[in-house]
């Protein structure tokens, strides 16, 4: 299987020099999306002092011409200070700080979806949605070869992977155990992790997160995966189906309540919400991957542990449905339910931006509402 070359390099050499102090200086990474909607960009800088808020942090500018977000004409592009965590890679007192991008005339760039889902959040913050996202990716060689696939060949048919133990069940713990530990030192809300059906196909779990926080945690949480991936030499995939034929393909399930929804006698308000899902299933689609539904075609098939694309359908603990009601919570009559439509790829923002859109605001049709 291909690695790549820098890991190949010296990590004991380079920690001799991640070792010397570094003064009262602090490094800040400014992480964000780039014009893909799915790649994540990274650059430091040095502050002067440990930055205790955003509002501590500068803003700050990159080459946009560079990210496919702008032209080499009129290049210059801002880096607004969104959400700052704990940077697991360089340790204390340093930070990760994930960047809301800005165009030329300060107007939000395409893919910058946080900004519009931030004012949404806020006109239902008085509702309290609570989100929880299921994050499934591959490991991939830089070759794009799964990691432990046979060079020539495939592993064993699917069965004894999911949540498996052992060598020749798991491939890659290591990479999902560092993962997570980073993650948890970052202040990242990753609530657990587990093997998925395909061999190489691991899942990690963000939440519960309420409003915008949703899209902070998991946007940084891939970011601290790909971070990871460099260091073992590998590749992290998001791409809903990587490996065509009868393998499980990759999403990002998405459980969603509100305050109503948990509250004894909330099944009515769940119900009530996955009405109005099912008239505007088209809407959510193009919403729950980057590339309007072209990318979950390949995934959703009604196969695999997945609905049908041009389907919606809603059942207790149905794993082949739209919206999957828990057992319990049909047994409890509250809690939340789960959207197993978003594709691995999509971008969180966008994905319960229009969870809030027809839940909540009772948006109907296949266009969203602008709200001034």
């Amino acid at each position: 299987m291909a690695t790549s070359a820098s890991a190949k390099l010296s990590k004991d050499v380079k920690q001799q020099y991640m070792d010397l102090p570094q003064g009262d200086k602090v490094q800040a990474m400014y992480i964000w999306i780039d014009g893909t909607g799915e790649g994540l960009r990274c650059k430091t800088r040095t502050l002067d002092s440990e930055p205790k808020s955003i509002e501590d942090l500068p803003e700050w500018n990159f080459d946009g011409s560079s990210t496919y977000q702008s032209e080499g004409s009129n290049s210059d592009m801002y880096l607004i200070p969104s959400a700052m965590f704990r940077d697991p890679f360089r340790k204390d007192p340093n930070k990760l700080v994930l960047c809301e991008v800005f165009k030329y005339n300060r107007k939000p760039a395409e893919t910058n979806l946080r900004h519009v889902c931030n004012k949404l959040m806020d006109m239902v913050h008085n509702q309290y949605p609570w989100f929880g996202m299921e994050q499934e990716y591959t490991i991939l060689g830089t070759d794009g070869h799964p990691f432990g696939w046979p060079s020539n060949g495939f592993p064993g048919p699917q069965g004894p992977y999911y949540c498996g133990v052992g060598a020749d069940k798991a491939y890659g713990r290591d990479i999902v155990e560092a993962h997570y530990r980073a993650c948890l030192y970052a202040g990242v809300q990753i609530c657990g992790t587990n093997a998925e059906v395909m061999p190489a196909q691991w899942e990690f779990q963000v939440g519960p997160c309420e409003g915008i926080n949703m899209g902070d945690h998991l946007w940084v949480a891939r970011f601290i995966l790909h971070r990871v991936c460099e260091d073992f030499g590998v590749v992290a995939s998001f791409d809903p189906k990587p490996i065509p034929g009868n393998w499980n393909g990759a999403g990002c399930h998405t459980n969603f309540s509100t305050k109503e929804m948990r509250d004894e006698g909330g099944l009515r308000y769940i119900e009530e919400s996955i009405e109005r899902l099912g008239k505007r299933h088209n809407y959510h689609i193009r919403a729950y991957d980057p590339k309007g539904g072209l990318d979950n075609a390949r995934r959703l098939t009604g196969y695999h542990e997945t609905s049908n694309i041009h389907e919606f359908s809603a059942g207790v603990a149905n794993r082949g449905a739209s919206i999957r009601i828990p057992r319990t919570v049909g047994q409890e009559k509250k809690g939340y339910f789960e959207d197993r439509r978003p594709s691995a790829n999509c971008d969180p923002y966008a994905v319960t931006e229009a969870l809030i859109r027809t839940c909540l605001l009772n948006e109907e049709g296949d266009e969203p509402t602008e709200y001034k």
